[in-house]
């Protein structure tokens, strides 16, 4: 049997990121090792400033950022400014027509919805902010209660603490249920499983 091939995701950071949006599901995906390798990506290499204000290391600029089969794009205040950015938006649009799965976070959904590769889709984001979210992709199929949707290799989450919900869903694709337990258990963390869980759609109004 031939050796499985670690693949490389990328994690794209942008000035004003949320920090558990992209934290949260690497503290999931670092556990992988062999499996997934991870590579920081921003549109210039360097230090990144999140919403919070710790900075993150952004190992590649776009130019220079290598084949990525997985990316994920986390949410924040950043993603107001960031879907009005040529470069961000070119830079997504090529990287999730090529990844084998493309995942967002909170209103990173934004980001892809903005490019066009999720029209005709299922898609969601934060309950707090889903009409602005819907708004940049009007051709989305967006779903109001989810806590996460798969839509082939499209998988956004709602909103913060729910990319760790996805990532362990996308972790148990690659490497089995018992890896996404396993890692849930280590972590002490309380992993809904259920898609459809959903809250947060009520207590915004969306249902």
């Amino acid at each position: 049997m031939a050796e499985q091939k670690t693949k490389v995701l990328g994690a794209v950071f942008y000035p004003g990121f949320e920090l558990l949006d992209m934290f949260g599901p690497l503290e999931m995906f670092g556990h992988l090792t062999g499996v997934v390798e991870i590579k920081t990506i921003a549109q210039h290499a360097g230090p990144v400033a999140s919403a919070q204000g710790p900075q993150a290391v952004a190992e590649h600029g776009f130019d220079d950022c290598p084949k990525l089969d997985l990316i994920l794009v986390p949410g924040g205040i950043g993603s107001r400014t960031e879907v009005e950015n040529p470069a961000m938006l070119g830079f997504l649009e090529k990287c999730a027509g090529e990844a084998e799965i493309a995942m967002t976070v909170c209103t990173g959904t934004a980001l892809l919805a903005q490019t066009g590769v999720l029209d005709g889709r299922r898609a969601t984001t934060n309950k707090a902010w889903f009409g602005w979210v819907a708004s940049c992709g009007p051709k989305v199929e967006w779903v109001k209660e989810a806590r996460w949707v798969e839509d082939g290799k499209f998988v956004t989450s709602s909103g913060v603490c729910a990319g760790i919900d996805m990532a362990l869903a996308v972790i148990q694709r690659l490497a089995g249920a018992q890896v996404s337990e396993t890692l849930a258990t280590q972590t002490e963390y309380e992993w809904h499983r259920d898609a459809s869980w959903d809250p947060f759609a009520k207590v915004h109004g969306l249902v």
